[in-house]
């Protein structure tokens, strides 16, 4: 077990978090602005960390360095801007206007730190799931400590050297290692754990958190659907899907995990999704292995998992309609495209987590949504669709953490929606004001005034005329 460089008299997760303790209590009286200092400084190191951190990604997943400023940086930095422009305003006392039972009394919301937290960030985007909470967490005013993960290695000693040059060692720290780290992190009595991955290792956190009474907020995944329906735009239903599924080599919680498209435009979205696929990953016909905007499968337990689930859809009598090319060596896997996949097939039963795309196609809506019903609730639903009352239906029969109409994924980036799922997808919502919410305990405070109130004409002891003024009073309900 690893601890902090800049604090070598840690020698385990309980010192560490036990120092995180003694600071909360001058955490929750500093001056608002001591919170806008720490996200400033996390801002520019960003912009000056910039190179490094496109190196740590390509040595860990060879992912092209436009690609990680877009979905790793930008996020992250988005995030900083919306919590910097808004931190005032979010953690000012919200009034609440008095109800008939309680005239004379004054009410509000006041947002306190939930004290010591935890983030166990994940691998496939392991720079912006891990630093994306922690700017919630920091404008929330906690202490935090991070336990990044130990199959992005330079991605996680970067996170740590970032911590070690802004943040003061008590706020913020971190620990790398392997599952033992996690263990020991989760024997302690956090106030709020964030936790990022997957529904199985969700439970062990959340059984975790249970032992302290813990709040979570699980961000998980699931099986998220796109939906193509009879009136969708083609061209454009099929650049959206290649594009969101096959980016990070498919190690997305938020990619469509399969898609059910209308039996009338099964040909045509076949077609245009091979098409755009190439046109979207490689440049003047270069095989995929070659391209340099098509990263791969993170370590060989990946890549072993995912060549059995196809190998299992191919078995059943799967179509292999795009793509087959794998290389254990270098953990390329080509984009593939798969029709006539058995229900019961493991590809519709596991979330894929790759490069692996299954095609089916629906004759009725009915039979569409009773398939996605059919499954665990997802991360997220995506229909294409341009009739209105189809879109109704989809967005009213169905149940996910969120979904996007005629897109995939794009409703992460909006730092105004809430981000998370629902059920086996998750539990707890993050991102802008609601990752604030989600690091915040909303304290209800009221005064009361002096004298007579309308609730103590109402104490005991119960007499005729006390009885006379209840009977009155519940006639106004």
């Amino acid at each position: 077990m690893q601890a902090t460089a800049s604090t070598p008299a840690v020698i385990s997760p309980a010192d560490d978090f036990f120092r995180h303790v003694a600071a909360v209590k001058s955490l929750r009286t500093e001056p608002i602005q001591n919170r806008r200092a720490r996200l400033e400084k996390l801002r520019v190191w960003i912009h000056r960390h910039r190179p490094d951190i496109h190196e740590a990604m390509y040595a860990d997943f060879r992912k092209n360095p436009t690609e990680v400023d877009a979905i790793e940086i930008y996020h992250v930095l988005a995030e900083l801007k919306h919590a910097l422009d808004n931190l005032e305003e979010w953690t000012l006392p919200t009034k609440i206007d008095a109800p008939l039972t309680l005239l004379g009394t004054r009410s509000f919301i006041q947002y306190e730190p939930r004290g010591v937290c935890l983030i166990l960030s994940p691998w496939n985007y392991p720079f912006s799931l891990c630093v994306g909470p922690l700017v919630s967490a920091l404008a929330a005013g906690n202490a935090v400590i991070i336990k990044p993960s130990e199959l992005t290695p330079h991605v996680s000693a970067l996170i740590h050297q970032m911590a070690d040059d802004i943040f003061e060692p008590a706020v913020v720290s971190v620990w790398e290692g392997g599952p033992e780290v996690s263990q020991a992190l989760l024997q302690l009595p956090f106030d709020h754990i964030f936790f990022t991955g997957s529904p199985a290792i969700g439970k062990v956190v959340m059984k975790a958190a249970a032992e302290n009474l813990a709040s979570v907020t699980l961000e998980l995944g699931g099986k998220s659907p796109a939906i193509v329906t009879a009136s969708a735009h083609v061209k454009d239903a099929a650049k959206r899907i290649a594009f969101t599924k096959f980016l990070n080599n498919g190690q997305t919680c938020l990619a469509p995990d399969y898609v059910l498209v209308d039996q009338t435009k099964a040909a045509d979205f076949k077609k245009a999704l091979i098409e755009q696929t190439r046109l979207l990953f490689t440049e003047k016909g270069e095989p995929f292995e070659n391209s340099a905007h098509y990263c791969r499968i993170v370590n060989q337990k990946h890549f072993d998992r995912l060549q059995d689930l196809v190998q299992n859809a191919l078995q059943q009598g799967a179509k292999m309609e795009f793509g087959g090319k794998m290389d254990a060596a270098s953990r390329f896997i080509h984009p593939l495209i798969l029709t006539g996949v058995p229900l019961q097939a493991k590809l519709m039963e596991e979330e894929i987590f790759g490069p692996v795309l299954p095609v089916l196609t629906y004759k009725t809506l009915d039979e569409a949504l009773a398939i996605v019903n059919g499954k665990q609730k997802p991360l997220a639903l995506y229909v294409f669709v341009n009739d209105k009352i189809t879109e109704t239906r989809v967005l009213m029969e169905t149940s996910s953490g969120g979904a996007c109409v005629n897109d995939c994924g794009v409703h992460f980036m909006h730092a105004d929606l809430p981000f998370g799922g629902v059920n086996n997808s998750g539990i707890g919502k993050s991102h802008g004001h609601a990752g604030f919410l989600a690091f915040s305990n909303e304290k209800a405070v009221l005064k009361q005034r002096g004298g007579l109130t309308t609730t103590n004409v109402f104490y005991p002891p119960y007499t005729a005329r006390v009885q006379k003024l209840m009977d009155w009073f519940l006639k106004l309900f």
